[in-house]
This record gives structure tokens, sequence and C-alpha cells, in this order.
């Protein structure tokens, strides 16, 4: 997946904004971090993924999955761009934004289907 991709699946969440994070470049939701991506090593930052999945995933698809020092503690894990599947973002990206967002862009988007 290209910069661009990520950028067109991350956009295409209700609203998104572009904004900073630690200096950063990321996406919000409702004023709070949803990604970004890492310019150290190209991975795109998924938060709320629990320990056991994170370790799976990282077990499962190394190529793609895996965590530096400093996310040990956190409920993220990091994802190589050039690898990942858009559909596999698409489901870490709306289990963020649904936690994120208002309860009423919530309920919006799930009546839109």
């Amino acid at each position: 997946m290209t910069r661009d991709a990520f950028h067109a699946i991350v956009m295409a969440l209700p609203g998104v904004e572009e904004g900073m994070s630690y200096g950063q470049p990321s996406y919000k939701i409702n004023g709070k971090f949803l990604t970004r991506v890492r310019k150290e090593d190209d991975s795109a930052v998924i938060m709320d993924v629990p320990f056991d999945e994170r370790d799976l995933l990282i077990e499962v698809e190394p190529q793609t999955f895996h965590f530096t020092a400093h996310y040990k503690d956190y409920p993220t894990v990091l994802a190589r761009l050039e690898t990942l599947d858009p559909d596999q973002l698409k489901g870490f990206l709306e289990r963020r934004w649904r936690k994120s967002a208002t309860r009423a862009m919530v309920q919006a988007r799930d009546a839109a289907g």
C-alpha cells in the first residue's frame, strides 16, 4: 500500500482530520489520535489492538506487523505499509474510529449502512 492509498482509506472515515501528534503529521477523529505513518519505517500506528491479538498478528505476519520498545506496554501494533492489506487497515481503523467518534457520528454511520 502506498502512503496515498493509506491517506485515502483514513480520510474516508467520517469526521477524520489531519493534525499533529508529538510533532508528527497524524490523523484525528473528534480531536483524538486515530493513526499516523512513522517516517522511521513507513509503518502505520494501529491502536486498540489487544496484546494477544498483537502477538498473533506478529507471529502470523511478521513481514507486516511489529512493534518497538516504545509501544511495548500499549495495545498498539505497527504495520508496514508495503505489505499491509487495505481491508485489514479498514478493520483496525473502524474499531479505533468507533471508540473515538461521537455517539451521533457512530449512529449516523450505522444508519447509512
